[in-house]
Protein backbone atom coordinates (compact mmCIF):
# COMPACT_ATOMS: atom_id res chain seq x y z
CA UNK A 1 0.00 0.00 0.00
CA UNK A 2 1.09 3.53 -0.65
CA UNK A 3 2.61 5.51 2.18
CA UNK A 4 -0.13 7.07 4.30
CA UNK A 5 -0.27 10.66 5.26
CA UNK A 6 -3.43 12.25 6.37
CA UNK A 7 -5.76 14.53 8.21
CA UNK A 8 -5.76 18.24 7.97
CA UNK A 9 -8.21 20.87 8.18
CA UNK A 10 -6.96 23.69 6.16
CA UNK A 11 -8.52 26.88 5.17
CA UNK A 12 -6.60 28.89 2.58
CA UNK A 13 -6.65 32.60 2.80
CA UNK A 14 -4.42 35.26 1.40
CA UNK A 15 -4.75 38.76 0.01
CA UNK A 16 -8.03 40.44 0.83
CA UNK A 17 -9.30 42.08 -2.32
CA UNK A 18 -12.59 42.36 -4.10
CA UNK A 19 -13.81 39.48 -6.25
CA UNK A 20 -12.15 39.62 -9.64
CA UNK A 21 -13.78 38.53 -12.89
CA UNK A 22 -11.04 36.19 -14.00
CA UNK A 23 -12.21 35.92 -17.59
CA UNK A 24 -12.37 39.69 -17.97
CA UNK A 25 -8.99 40.54 -16.45
CA UNK A 26 -6.75 37.51 -17.10
CA UNK A 27 -5.10 38.35 -13.77
CA UNK A 28 -4.79 35.90 -10.89
CA UNK A 29 -7.41 36.36 -8.20
CA UNK A 30 -5.46 37.57 -5.14
CA UNK A 31 -7.92 36.22 -2.58
CA UNK A 32 -6.66 33.41 -0.33
CA UNK A 33 -7.19 29.72 -0.68
CA UNK A 34 -9.11 28.11 2.16
CA UNK A 35 -8.57 24.55 3.34
CA UNK A 36 -10.55 22.91 6.14
CA UNK A 37 -9.25 19.63 7.49
CA UNK A 38 -11.52 17.63 9.78
CA UNK A 39 -10.69 14.58 11.85
CA UNK A 40 -13.57 12.29 12.78
CA UNK A 41 -13.93 11.45 16.49
CA UNK A 42 -10.39 12.54 17.43
CA UNK A 43 -9.90 13.22 21.14
CA UNK A 44 -8.54 16.43 22.64
CA UNK A 45 -5.24 14.95 23.87
CA UNK A 46 -4.48 12.48 21.05
CA UNK A 47 -2.03 14.64 19.08
CA UNK A 48 1.54 14.88 20.30
CA UNK A 49 1.37 18.66 20.56
CA UNK A 50 -1.76 18.30 22.73
CA UNK A 51 -0.11 15.77 25.06
CA UNK A 52 -0.57 12.43 23.32
CA UNK A 53 1.88 9.57 22.82
CA UNK A 54 0.65 8.87 19.26
CA UNK A 55 3.18 9.85 16.58
CA UNK A 56 1.75 12.95 14.85
CA UNK A 57 4.82 14.87 13.61
CA UNK A 58 3.01 16.57 10.73
CA UNK A 59 0.20 18.01 12.83
CA UNK A 60 2.70 18.93 15.53
CA UNK A 61 4.70 20.82 12.87
CA UNK A 62 1.51 22.47 11.63
CA UNK A 63 0.86 23.71 15.16
CA UNK A 64 4.42 25.02 15.28
CA UNK A 65 3.79 26.95 12.08
CA UNK A 66 0.59 28.54 13.37
CA UNK A 67 -1.65 28.80 16.40
CA UNK A 68 -3.14 26.14 18.66
CA UNK A 69 -6.73 26.93 19.63
CA UNK A 70 -7.22 25.27 23.00
CA UNK A 71 -10.82 26.38 23.67
CA UNK A 72 -12.53 25.56 20.35
CA UNK A 73 -16.04 24.13 20.78
CA UNK A 74 -17.97 21.90 18.40
CA UNK A 75 -21.25 19.97 18.71
CA UNK A 76 -21.56 16.63 20.56
CA UNK A 77 -21.68 14.54 17.36
CA UNK A 78 -20.58 14.66 13.75
CA UNK A 79 -23.49 15.74 11.51
CA UNK A 80 -24.74 18.53 13.83
CA UNK A 81 -21.18 19.91 13.86
CA UNK A 82 -21.05 19.74 10.07
CA UNK A 83 -24.44 21.44 9.75
CA UNK A 84 -23.30 24.28 12.00
CA UNK A 85 -20.06 24.53 10.03
CA UNK A 86 -21.75 24.75 6.64
CA UNK A 87 -24.51 27.13 7.71
CA UNK A 88 -22.98 29.27 10.44
CA UNK A 89 -26.22 28.86 12.40
CA UNK A 90 -27.66 26.56 15.04
CA UNK A 91 -28.10 22.91 14.10
CA UNK A 92 -31.85 23.08 14.79
CA UNK A 93 -32.21 25.83 12.20
CA UNK A 94 -30.14 23.90 9.67
CA UNK A 95 -32.05 20.60 9.95
CA UNK A 96 -29.82 18.65 12.35
CA UNK A 97 -31.77 19.02 15.58
CA UNK A 98 -31.10 15.31 15.68
CA UNK A 99 -29.09 12.89 13.57
CA UNK A 100 -30.55 11.00 10.63
CA UNK A 101 -32.28 7.86 11.86
CA UNK A 102 -32.16 8.85 15.54
CA UNK A 103 -35.48 10.71 15.82
CA UNK A 104 -37.78 10.43 18.79
CA UNK A 105 -41.46 10.05 17.92
CA UNK A 106 -42.06 13.66 18.95
CA UNK A 107 -39.36 14.93 16.58
CA UNK A 108 -40.40 13.14 13.40
CA UNK A 109 -41.60 15.52 10.72
CA UNK A 110 -40.85 18.63 12.74
CA UNK A 111 -38.98 21.59 11.13
CA UNK A 112 -35.34 21.58 12.13
CA UNK A 113 -35.35 17.84 12.76
CA UNK A 114 -35.10 16.67 9.16
CA UNK A 115 -31.84 14.82 9.85
CA UNK A 116 -30.16 16.45 6.84
CA UNK A 117 -29.01 19.94 5.86
CA UNK A 118 -32.23 21.68 4.92
CA UNK A 119 -32.92 24.49 2.44
CA UNK A 120 -33.58 27.08 5.15
CA UNK A 121 -29.88 27.89 5.01
CA UNK A 122 -27.37 28.61 2.27
CA UNK A 123 -23.96 27.00 2.68
CA UNK A 124 -20.91 29.22 2.70
CA UNK A 125 -19.54 26.83 0.04
CA UNK A 126 -22.29 27.86 -2.36
CA UNK A 127 -21.50 31.52 -1.73
CA UNK A 128 -17.79 30.95 -2.35
CA UNK A 129 -18.50 29.16 -5.61
CA UNK A 130 -20.75 31.95 -6.86
CA UNK A 131 -18.04 34.44 -5.89
CA UNK A 132 -15.44 32.76 -8.11
CA UNK A 133 -13.85 30.12 -5.89
CA UNK A 134 -13.17 26.56 -6.92
CA UNK A 135 -14.88 24.38 -4.30
CA UNK A 136 -13.62 20.85 -3.64
CA UNK A 137 -14.66 18.14 -1.22
CA UNK A 138 -13.06 14.83 -0.36
CA UNK A 139 -14.40 12.74 2.50
CA UNK A 140 -17.47 12.31 4.67
CA UNK A 141 -20.71 14.12 3.78
CA UNK A 142 -23.54 12.91 6.11
CA UNK A 143 -25.63 16.01 5.37
CA UNK A 144 -28.05 14.76 2.71
CA UNK A 145 -29.22 11.36 1.55
CA UNK A 146 -31.03 11.94 -1.74
CA UNK A 147 -30.62 13.90 -4.97
CA UNK A 148 -30.92 17.63 -4.37
CA UNK A 149 -29.00 17.37 -1.09
CA UNK A 150 -25.70 15.89 -2.26
CA UNK A 151 -22.39 17.84 -2.17
CA UNK A 152 -22.72 19.26 -5.71
CA UNK A 153 -26.22 20.47 -4.82
CA UNK A 154 -24.85 22.44 -1.87
CA UNK A 155 -22.04 24.31 -3.59
CA UNK A 156 -19.21 21.91 -4.34
CA UNK A 157 -17.73 21.87 -7.83
CA UNK A 158 -15.94 18.54 -7.36
CA UNK A 159 -16.56 15.92 -4.68
CA UNK A 160 -15.38 12.43 -3.77
CA UNK A 161 -17.71 11.59 -0.94
CA UNK A 162 -19.11 9.07 1.49
CA UNK A 163 -22.85 9.55 1.94
CA UNK A 164 -23.25 8.12 5.44
CA UNK A 165 -21.45 8.71 8.72
CA UNK A 166 -18.93 5.93 8.32
CA UNK A 167 -17.89 2.85 6.38
CA UNK A 168 -15.09 0.35 6.06
CA UNK A 169 -11.82 2.18 5.56
CA UNK A 170 -10.76 -0.40 2.98
CA UNK A 171 -12.02 -1.24 -0.52
CA UNK A 172 -14.77 -3.68 0.53
CA UNK A 173 -17.37 -0.87 0.71
CA UNK A 174 -18.96 -2.36 3.82
CA UNK A 175 -21.49 -0.21 5.62
CA UNK A 176 -21.43 -0.05 9.39
CA UNK A 177 -25.08 0.38 10.34
CA UNK A 178 -28.14 -1.76 9.92
CA UNK A 179 -29.83 0.80 7.66
CA UNK A 180 -26.89 0.96 5.26
CA UNK A 181 -25.23 -2.42 4.91
CA UNK A 182 -23.46 -1.27 1.76
CA UNK A 183 -21.63 2.05 1.91
CA UNK A 184 -22.58 4.69 -0.67
CA UNK A 185 -19.48 6.23 -2.22
CA UNK A 186 -19.92 8.94 -4.83
CA UNK A 187 -17.88 11.12 -7.12
CA UNK A 188 -19.68 14.15 -8.44
CA UNK A 189 -23.28 13.02 -8.96
CA UNK A 190 -22.44 9.40 -9.68
CA UNK A 191 -22.51 6.50 -7.24
CA UNK A 192 -19.33 4.44 -7.41
CA UNK A 193 -19.70 0.70 -7.86
CA UNK A 194 -16.15 -0.15 -6.78
CA UNK A 195 -13.10 1.33 -5.10
CA UNK A 196 -9.44 0.69 -5.98
CA UNK A 197 -8.13 -2.59 -4.58
CA UNK A 198 -5.52 -0.76 -2.47
CA UNK A 199 -8.02 1.79 -1.17
CA UNK A 200 -7.54 3.17 2.33
CA UNK A 201 -9.68 6.13 3.33
CA UNK A 202 -7.03 8.57 4.56
CA UNK A 203 -4.81 7.91 1.54
CA UNK A 204 -7.49 8.19 -1.12
CA UNK A 205 -9.20 11.21 0.38
CA UNK A 206 -5.83 12.94 0.20
CA UNK A 207 -5.23 11.76 -3.36
CA UNK A 208 -8.54 13.23 -4.50
CA UNK A 209 -8.05 16.57 -2.80
CA UNK A 210 -4.63 16.96 -4.41
CA UNK A 211 -6.06 15.88 -7.77
CA UNK A 212 -8.85 18.46 -7.61
CA UNK A 213 -6.57 21.33 -6.59
CA UNK A 214 -4.00 20.47 -9.24
CA UNK A 215 -6.62 20.12 -11.99
CA UNK A 216 -7.47 23.84 -12.07
CA UNK A 217 -4.44 25.34 -10.37
CA UNK A 218 -3.18 27.12 -13.48
CA UNK A 219 -6.30 29.24 -13.96
CA UNK A 220 -5.41 31.62 -11.12
CA UNK A 221 -8.67 31.21 -9.18
CA UNK A 222 -8.53 30.56 -5.42
CA UNK A 223 -9.84 27.28 -4.05
CA UNK A 224 -11.80 26.12 -1.05
CA UNK A 225 -10.94 22.56 0.01
CA UNK A 226 -12.98 20.50 2.45
CA UNK A 227 -10.88 17.51 3.53
CA UNK A 228 -13.34 15.62 5.71
CA UNK A 229 -11.47 12.51 6.79
CA UNK A 230 -13.22 9.52 8.41
CA UNK A 231 -10.34 8.60 10.73
CA UNK A 232 -10.30 7.62 13.52
CA UNK A 233 -14.07 6.91 13.37
CA UNK A 234 -15.03 3.26 13.91
CA UNK A 235 -14.62 0.65 12.56
CA UNK A 236 -11.04 0.81 13.77
CA UNK A 237 -9.01 -0.31 10.75
CA UNK A 238 -5.49 0.42 9.55
CA UNK A 239 -2.73 -1.13 7.43
CA UNK A 240 -0.69 -3.62 9.43
CA UNK A 241 2.53 -1.60 9.26
CA UNK A 242 0.91 1.14 11.36
CA UNK A 243 -0.68 -1.28 13.79
CA UNK A 244 2.69 -2.94 14.44
CA UNK A 245 4.22 0.37 15.54
CA UNK A 246 2.05 0.39 18.68
CA UNK A 247 2.71 -3.17 19.78
CA UNK A 248 2.92 -3.17 23.57
CA UNK A 249 2.40 0.60 23.98
CA UNK A 250 -1.00 0.30 25.63
CA UNK A 251 -0.36 -2.72 27.85
CA UNK A 252 -0.13 -0.40 30.87
CA UNK A 253 -3.85 0.35 30.62
CA UNK A 254 -6.00 3.45 30.83
CA UNK A 255 -4.46 5.16 33.85
CA UNK A 256 -0.85 4.59 32.83
CA UNK A 257 -1.38 6.31 29.47
CA UNK A 258 -3.60 9.04 30.90
CA UNK A 259 -1.16 9.97 33.67
CA UNK A 260 1.62 10.49 31.13
CA UNK A 261 -0.67 12.63 29.00
CA UNK A 262 -1.57 14.75 32.01
CA UNK A 263 2.11 15.24 32.83
CA UNK A 264 2.86 16.42 29.29
CA UNK A 265 -0.20 18.68 29.21
CA UNK A 266 0.74 20.26 32.53
CA UNK A 267 4.30 20.81 31.36
CA UNK A 268 2.99 22.48 28.21
CA UNK A 269 0.53 24.66 30.12
CA UNK A 270 -2.53 22.96 28.63
CA UNK A 271 -3.76 22.08 32.12
CA UNK A 272 -3.60 24.73 34.81
CA UNK A 273 -1.75 24.03 38.05
CA UNK A 274 -4.95 24.14 40.11
CA UNK A 275 -7.14 22.15 37.73
CA UNK A 276 -8.17 18.60 38.57
CA UNK A 277 -8.74 16.33 35.56
CA UNK A 278 -12.09 14.59 35.46
CA UNK A 279 -12.19 10.98 36.69
CA UNK A 280 -13.76 8.20 34.63
CA UNK A 281 -17.53 7.89 35.00
CA UNK A 282 -18.35 5.38 37.77
CA UNK A 283 -20.53 3.31 35.41
CA UNK A 284 -17.36 2.01 33.77
CA UNK A 285 -14.82 -0.41 35.28
CA UNK A 286 -11.25 0.47 36.16
CA UNK A 287 -8.46 -1.32 34.30
CA UNK A 288 -7.78 -3.59 37.29
CA UNK A 289 -11.40 -4.81 37.22
CA UNK A 290 -11.11 -6.19 33.69
CA UNK A 291 -10.40 -9.83 32.94
CA UNK A 292 -7.18 -10.71 31.13
CA UNK A 293 -9.18 -11.38 27.95
CA UNK A 294 -10.88 -7.98 28.21
CA UNK A 295 -7.51 -6.28 28.71
CA UNK A 296 -6.14 -8.03 25.64
CA UNK A 297 -9.03 -6.75 23.51
CA UNK A 298 -8.81 -3.24 24.97
CA UNK A 299 -5.09 -3.02 24.21
CA UNK A 300 -5.71 -4.00 20.60
CA UNK A 301 -8.51 -1.44 20.24
CA UNK A 302 -6.28 1.45 21.26
CA UNK A 303 -3.43 0.07 19.17
CA UNK A 304 -5.72 0.23 16.12
CA UNK A 305 -6.91 3.72 17.04
CA UNK A 306 -3.35 5.03 17.35
CA UNK A 307 -2.45 3.44 14.02
CA UNK A 308 -5.35 5.27 12.34
CA UNK A 309 -4.32 8.60 13.85
CA UNK A 310 -0.72 8.20 12.73
CA UNK A 311 -1.85 7.25 9.21
CA UNK A 312 -4.08 10.31 9.19
CA UNK A 313 -1.21 12.51 10.30
CA UNK A 314 1.03 11.22 7.51
CA UNK A 315 -1.58 12.06 4.91
CA UNK A 316 -2.02 15.53 6.26
CA UNK A 317 1.70 15.89 5.89
CA UNK A 318 1.44 14.76 2.30
CA UNK A 319 -1.26 17.34 1.60
CA UNK A 320 0.77 20.11 3.22
CA UNK A 321 3.85 19.13 1.23
CA UNK A 322 1.82 19.32 -1.97
CA UNK A 323 0.72 22.85 -1.09
CA UNK A 324 4.30 23.86 -0.43
CA UNK A 325 5.70 22.19 -3.55
CA UNK A 326 3.02 23.77 -5.74
CA UNK A 327 3.55 27.25 -4.32
CA UNK A 328 0.04 27.42 -2.80
CA UNK A 329 0.95 27.12 0.88
CA UNK A 330 1.85 30.78 1.42
CA UNK A 331 -1.58 31.85 0.17
CA UNK A 332 -3.61 29.27 2.06
CA UNK A 333 -5.38 29.55 5.39
CA UNK A 334 -5.48 26.14 7.05
CA UNK A 335 -7.83 25.15 9.85
CA UNK A 336 -7.69 21.70 11.42
CA UNK A 337 -10.12 20.37 14.04
CA UNK A 338 -12.10 17.33 15.14
CA UNK A 339 -15.87 17.15 14.69
CA UNK A 340 -16.48 16.09 18.32
CA UNK A 341 -14.77 14.34 21.20
CA UNK A 342 -13.54 10.76 21.02
CA UNK A 343 -16.18 8.05 20.71
CA UNK A 344 -16.96 6.11 23.87
CA UNK A 345 -20.39 4.74 23.00
CA UNK A 346 -20.89 1.24 21.64
CA UNK A 347 -21.83 1.24 17.93
CA UNK A 348 -23.32 -2.25 18.34
CA UNK A 349 -26.22 -0.48 20.03
CA UNK A 350 -27.15 1.29 16.80
CA UNK A 351 -28.62 -1.97 15.47
CA UNK A 352 -32.17 -2.80 16.51
CA UNK A 353 -31.31 -6.43 15.77
CA UNK A 354 -28.62 -7.50 18.29
CA UNK A 355 -27.38 -10.19 15.94
CA UNK A 356 -26.77 -7.85 12.99
CA UNK A 357 -23.14 -7.07 13.87
CA UNK A 358 -21.95 -10.61 14.70
CA UNK A 359 -23.75 -12.00 11.63
CA UNK A 360 -22.17 -9.49 9.25
CA UNK A 361 -18.64 -9.01 10.63
CA UNK A 362 -15.72 -11.12 11.78
CA UNK A 363 -15.26 -10.03 15.39
CA UNK A 364 -12.30 -12.28 16.15
CA UNK A 365 -9.18 -10.91 17.79
CA UNK A 366 -7.09 -12.05 14.82
CA UNK A 367 -9.22 -10.04 12.38
CA UNK A 368 -9.35 -6.81 14.36
CA UNK A 369 -8.24 -3.88 12.20
CA UNK A 370 -8.65 -5.76 8.92
CA UNK A 371 -11.42 -5.59 6.28
CA UNK A 372 -14.61 -7.07 7.67
CA UNK A 373 -13.78 -6.18 11.26
CA UNK A 374 -15.97 -4.04 13.53
CA UNK A 375 -14.31 -2.53 16.58
CA UNK A 376 -14.47 0.75 18.49
CA UNK A 377 -12.37 2.20 21.27
CA UNK A 378 -14.98 2.24 24.03
CA UNK A 379 -15.41 4.43 27.12
CA UNK A 380 -12.10 3.64 28.83
CA UNK A 381 -9.91 4.80 25.95
CA UNK A 382 -12.29 7.62 25.01
CA UNK A 383 -11.78 8.98 28.52
CA UNK A 384 -8.03 8.84 27.89
CA UNK A 385 -8.36 10.52 24.48
CA UNK A 386 -10.43 13.36 25.94
CA UNK A 387 -8.04 14.04 28.83
CA UNK A 388 -8.50 16.12 31.00
CA UNK A 389 -12.22 16.46 30.34
CA UNK A 390 -15.42 14.63 31.33
CA UNK A 391 -17.21 12.05 29.12
CA UNK A 392 -17.07 11.84 25.34
CA UNK A 393 -18.91 12.11 22.01
CA UNK A 394 -22.68 12.39 22.30
CA UNK A 395 -22.59 14.49 25.49
CA UNK A 396 -22.55 18.28 26.07
CA UNK A 397 -19.72 17.81 28.56
CA UNK A 398 -16.31 19.32 27.86
CA UNK A 399 -15.09 15.91 26.72
CA UNK A 400 -17.77 15.85 24.02
CA UNK A 401 -17.32 19.44 22.86
CA UNK A 402 -13.62 20.42 22.98
CA UNK A 403 -11.57 19.89 19.82
CA UNK A 404 -7.78 19.99 19.31
CA UNK A 405 -7.64 22.81 16.79
CA UNK A 406 -4.85 24.39 14.74
CA UNK A 407 -4.94 27.49 12.51
CA UNK A 408 -2.16 28.33 10.06
CA UNK A 409 -1.61 31.16 7.60
CA UNK A 410 2.02 31.95 6.86
CA UNK A 411 3.07 35.51 7.75
CA UNK A 412 -0.46 36.27 8.99
CA UNK A 413 -0.71 34.06 12.09
CA UNK A 414 2.21 34.01 14.51
CA UNK A 415 4.09 30.73 14.37
CA UNK A 416 4.15 28.65 17.55
CA UNK A 417 1.43 30.70 19.23
CA UNK A 418 -1.54 29.60 21.32
CA UNK A 419 -4.99 30.99 22.11
CA UNK A 420 -7.40 29.99 24.86
CA UNK A 421 -10.16 32.32 23.59
CA UNK A 422 -13.65 30.83 23.44
CA UNK A 423 -14.36 30.04 19.76
CA UNK A 424 -17.08 27.80 18.31
CA UNK A 425 -17.84 25.93 15.13
CA UNK A 426 -20.42 28.65 14.36
CA UNK A 427 -17.59 31.15 13.93
CA UNK A 428 -15.87 29.29 11.07
CA UNK A 429 -18.24 30.17 8.20
CA UNK A 430 -18.24 33.92 9.00
CA UNK A 431 -14.45 33.83 9.19
CA UNK A 432 -14.15 32.16 5.80
CA UNK A 433 -16.60 34.53 4.11
CA UNK A 434 -14.83 37.54 5.60
CA UNK A 435 -11.47 36.34 4.32
CA UNK A 436 -12.96 35.74 0.87
CA UNK A 437 -14.77 39.11 0.98
CA UNK A 438 -18.08 37.43 0.30
CA UNK A 439 -21.21 38.78 2.05
CA UNK A 440 -23.93 36.55 3.43
CA UNK A 441 -27.27 37.24 1.69
CA UNK A 442 -29.69 36.66 4.62
CA UNK A 443 -32.59 37.03 4.93
CA UNK A 444 -33.03 35.88 1.32
CA UNK A 445 -31.08 33.81 -1.21
CA UNK A 446 -32.29 33.04 -4.74
CA UNK A 447 -35.87 33.84 -3.84
CA UNK A 448 -36.06 31.78 -0.64
CA UNK A 449 -35.80 32.82 2.98
CA UNK A 450 -32.58 31.74 4.70
CA UNK A 451 -31.36 32.05 8.26
CA UNK A 452 -28.50 34.45 8.96
CA UNK A 453 -25.18 33.29 10.33
CA UNK A 454 -24.90 33.81 14.09
CA UNK A 455 -21.18 33.24 14.56
CA UNK A 456 -18.46 35.88 14.58
CA UNK A 457 -15.32 36.07 12.39
CA UNK A 458 -12.19 35.28 14.39
CA UNK A 459 -9.35 35.95 11.97
CA UNK A 460 -8.62 39.31 13.56
CA UNK A 461 -8.01 37.41 16.79
CA UNK A 462 -5.67 35.02 15.00
CA UNK A 463 -3.70 38.02 13.75
CA UNK A 464 -3.59 39.46 17.31
CA UNK A 465 -5.67 42.45 16.29
CA UNK A 466 -8.39 41.48 18.79
CA UNK A 467 -7.78 40.05 22.25
CA UNK A 468 -10.93 37.90 22.29
CA UNK A 469 -13.53 36.66 19.83
CA UNK A 470 -16.65 36.89 21.99
CA UNK A 471 -17.50 39.25 24.85
CA UNK A 472 -18.22 37.80 28.31
CA UNK A 473 -21.97 38.15 27.78
CA UNK A 474 -21.94 35.97 24.63
CA UNK A 475 -24.33 33.00 24.80
CA UNK A 476 -23.76 29.63 23.12
CA UNK A 477 -26.36 26.86 23.38
CA UNK A 478 -26.66 23.24 22.26
CA UNK A 479 -29.20 20.45 22.48
CA UNK A 480 -28.91 16.92 21.14
CA UNK A 481 -30.62 13.68 22.23
CA UNK A 482 -32.45 15.73 24.90
CA UNK A 483 -29.10 16.59 26.52
CA UNK A 484 -28.68 20.32 26.97
CA UNK A 485 -26.04 22.99 27.45
CA UNK A 486 -25.91 26.77 27.62
CA UNK A 487 -22.71 28.81 28.00
CA UNK A 488 -22.16 32.43 28.95
CA UNK A 489 -18.61 33.47 29.65
CA UNK A 490 -17.06 30.97 32.05
CA UNK A 491 -20.46 29.70 33.21
CA UNK A 492 -21.98 26.52 31.85
CA UNK A 493 -25.42 25.07 32.56
CA UNK A 494 -25.84 21.43 31.56
CA UNK A 495 -28.44 18.66 31.66
CA UNK A 496 -27.67 14.96 31.11
CA UNK A 497 -29.89 11.93 31.58
CA UNK A 498 -29.14 9.25 34.14
CA UNK A 499 -26.82 7.45 34.69
CA UNK A 500 -24.51 9.92 32.90
CA UNK A 501 -25.85 12.97 34.71
CA UNK A 502 -28.17 13.84 37.57
CA UNK A 503 -31.22 14.30 35.33
CA UNK A 504 -31.37 17.79 36.76
CA UNK A 505 -29.57 20.99 35.82
CA UNK A 506 -25.89 21.20 36.74
CA UNK A 507 -23.93 24.46 36.93
CA UNK A 508 -20.17 24.82 36.46
CA UNK A 509 -17.55 27.50 36.18
CA UNK A 510 -15.43 25.81 33.52
CA UNK A 511 -12.56 28.29 33.78
CA UNK A 512 -12.01 27.28 37.39
CA UNK A 513 -13.30 23.72 36.99
CA UNK A 514 -12.72 22.39 33.43
CA UNK A 515 -13.22 18.82 34.67
CA UNK A 516 -16.83 19.68 35.63
CA UNK A 517 -16.40 18.25 39.11
CA UNK A 518 -17.98 20.92 41.32
CA UNK A 519 -21.70 21.39 40.60
CA UNK A 520 -22.70 24.86 41.82
CA UNK A 521 -26.44 24.62 41.07
CA UNK A 522 -27.39 24.51 44.75
CA UNK A 523 -24.84 26.99 46.07
CA UNK A 524 -25.44 29.62 43.34
CA UNK A 525 -29.24 29.76 42.94
CA UNK A 526 -29.17 33.25 41.46
CA UNK A 527 -26.71 32.28 38.75
CA UNK A 528 -28.73 29.11 38.13
CA UNK A 529 -31.85 31.15 37.44
CA UNK A 530 -29.98 33.54 35.17
CA UNK A 531 -28.64 30.64 33.13
CA UNK A 532 -32.06 28.95 32.98
CA UNK A 533 -33.47 32.15 31.51
CA UNK A 534 -30.76 32.10 28.83
CA UNK A 535 -31.58 28.46 28.12
CA UNK A 536 -35.25 29.24 27.61
CA UNK A 537 -34.31 32.09 25.28
CA UNK A 538 -32.19 29.67 23.26
CA UNK A 539 -35.07 27.17 23.07
CA UNK A 540 -37.50 29.85 21.89
CA UNK A 541 -35.14 31.31 19.29
CA UNK A 542 -34.29 27.96 17.73
CA UNK A 543 -37.57 26.02 18.09
CA UNK A 544 -35.87 23.37 20.19
CA UNK A 545 -38.01 20.43 21.29
CA UNK A 546 -37.16 18.97 24.70
CA UNK A 547 -38.78 16.03 26.46
CA UNK A 548 -38.78 14.32 29.81
CA UNK A 549 -37.54 11.01 28.45
CA UNK A 550 -34.65 9.91 26.26
CA UNK A 551 -35.03 6.48 24.71
CA UNK A 552 -31.92 5.75 22.70
CA UNK A 553 -29.57 2.82 22.72
CA UNK A 554 -26.50 4.27 21.06
CA UNK A 555 -25.30 6.86 23.57
CA UNK A 556 -26.99 5.12 26.51
CA UNK A 557 -25.83 1.56 25.88
CA UNK A 558 -23.52 -0.01 28.46
CA UNK A 559 -22.59 -3.28 26.74
CA UNK A 560 -19.12 -2.37 25.50
CA UNK A 561 -17.30 -5.02 27.54
CA UNK A 562 -19.71 -7.74 26.41
CA UNK A 563 -18.31 -7.63 22.86
CA UNK A 564 -15.06 -8.79 21.38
Amino acid sequence: MRTLHGLIMVVGLLGLSACTDQSATDKPDPRPNILLIIADDLGYSDLGVFGGEISTPNLDALAGAGRMLTNFHVAPTCSPTRAMLMSGTDAHRAGLGTMNGLWSEQQKGKPGYEGFLNKDIVTFVRLLKEAGYHTYMSGKWQLGYEAGYYPLDRGFEEAFWLKFGGASHFSDMRGITEYGEDAYWGEGREQLQALPDDFYSSVNFTDKMIEYIEKNRADGKPFFGYAAYTAPHWPLQAPQEYIDRYEGVYDVGYDGIREKRIERMQAAGLIGAGHTPAPQHPEWPDWEELTEEQKKLEVRRMQLYAAMVEALDENIGRLIRYLKDSGEYENTFILFFSDNGAEGSNPHDLASNPTWVPQNFDLSYENMGKPGSYASTGPGWAHVSNTPFHMYKGFPTQGGLLSPTIAVFQDRIKAGSRSDAFITILDVAPTILQLAEVPHPAPEFNGRRVHPMIGKPFFAHLEDREADVHPPEHVYGLELFNRRMIRQGDWKLMYNNRPWGKESWELYNVEEDPGELNDLAQSRPGKLQDMLALWQQYVDENDVLVFDELKMGFTNGKRHYEYQ
